[in-house]
């Protein structure tokens, strides 16, 4: 099975992927929608990737509180600085947290999510993360792409 540091490795090349993103496009571009119907910006995007970390790490697996308004992390905005602060905040936590659990303990809260029926275990609810980090890093490399060349804009 991974280790602690394989596992963060893997969640690490995500999330500074995704900060470079958001670095890359500046905080106009970073809080531009991409030329599709019901797209995200990037900023909404890696605020969402925290909002999965907080409430998957922080809440089912440590059983932090759960404060988190889903909706509100794909209409988030802001300065690109105020996003990579939270980011590191989020990833030093990410990293006790999985430092700190057993990966087959049950999970230590719930909420009801539909996932919960199939993702029982501390473990399970850290690849759901991984899942998560990974797919919308991709995301976000295709957002980018659309963003710088939308026209008007050059590279």
């Amino acid at each position: 099975m991974l280790t602690p540091e394989e596992y963060l490795h893997v969640c690490d090349i995500a999330l500074d992927g995704m900060t470079a993103i958001v670095t890359e496009l500046g905080d106009d571009l970073a809080c531009t929608h991409p030329p599709l119907d019901g797209a995200n910006t990037p900023f909404a995007i890696l605020t969402h990737c925290l909002g999965v970390m907080h409430a998957w790490a922080g809440h089912r697996v440590a059983g932090r509180p759960l404060q988190r308004d889903r909706d509100a992390e794909f209409r988030a905005q802001g300065p690109v600085a105020d996003l990579l602060a939270a980011t590191e905040q989020a990833r030093a936590q990410l990293h006790a947290d999985v430092h700190a659990c057993d990966p087959r303990a049950p999970l230590t809260a719930t909420t009801g999510h539909r996932l919960e029926a199939h993702i029982t275990t501390a473990g399970a609810a850290l690849l759901h993360v991984l899942e998560e980090l990974t797919q919308h890093h991709g995301q976000m490399q295709v957002t980018r792409d659309l963003l710088v060349q939308a026209p008007g804009r050059h590279r």
